[in-house]
């Protein structure tokens, strides 16, 4: 199954691919790269499919866990200064997405949305210490049963230069369920309580709506 953010696009390549295979049978003569044109026009259509996949995935609805907003690899997990909304202090998880990556992103947790907003931008490397801060991004804000209000930020990366998010202030949302999609290589950041615990490791590889984040915030004892 494909997203919907896919299908122009893939139409697009489809009809593309199919023009190349037809021209290159009927104009190029030699038949060695007759073939290698061909073939490079459906490597071309299948990385785009497989771009914009959309696996359907059921999340378990657990209050107490915040599950991986995106597929991709923990490339951060530290405590940071969040400026932005909480201008405080939160754990910040970030997820990188590398082009071969399901791009479809998902709600963490479910809850209220409380802040949804688009920033333009720079299209520095998703990696690139200022990419939070100065490429085009999107911040949603959720307030959850558990863990209060968390942050997720869409970051777009070298190559993308779409970011699509659906979360509206004020809408009950679903973990799990789609919120949005992000165009070619990105990174998804996640700001949470000081006093959540982080159940993910650097460079481990995590899947959207089934991988668990972090679990409710540790009570302080008295």
């Amino acid at each position: 199954m494909f997203h919907k953010e896919g299908q122009r696009i893939i139409l697009i390549s489809f009809f593309l691919a199919a023009a190349i295979i037809l021209l290159a049978d009927r104009f190029v003569a030699i038949g060695w790269l007759q073939i290698g044109i061909q073939i490079l026009a459906l490597v071309f259509l299948i990385l785009i499919l497989q771009f914009f996949r959309n696996p359907k995935r059921v999340a378990p609805k657990n209050f107490n866990e915040i599950l991986a907003p995106v597929d991709g690899k923990v490339v951060a997990i530290e405590e940071v200064e969040e400026s932005e909304y909480f201008k405080d202090k939160r754990i910040q998880v970030s997820i990188f997405m590398s082009p071969i990556n399901v791009h479809v992103t998902r709600y963490p947790a479910s809850g209220v949305i409380t802040f949804s907003k688009y920033h333009p931008g720079k299209y520095l490397v998703a990696w690139h210490p200022k990419s939070s801060e100065e490429n085009e991004r999107t911040t949603v804000v959720i307030r959850t049963p558990k863990f209060g209000e968390i942050l997720y930020r869409q970051i777009a990366g070298a190559m993308a230069r779409r970011i699509v998010n659906y979360a509206e202030e004020g809408d009950s949302v679903q973990q799990g369920e789609d919120s949005g999609f992000i165009k070619f290589g990105s990174r998804v950041d996640l700001f949470l309580p000081l006093n959540s615990l982080v159940t993910v490791k650097l460079n481990q590889k995590v899947k959207g709506a089934k991988t668990c984040v972090a679990s409710s915030p540790v009570k302080n004892e008295d």
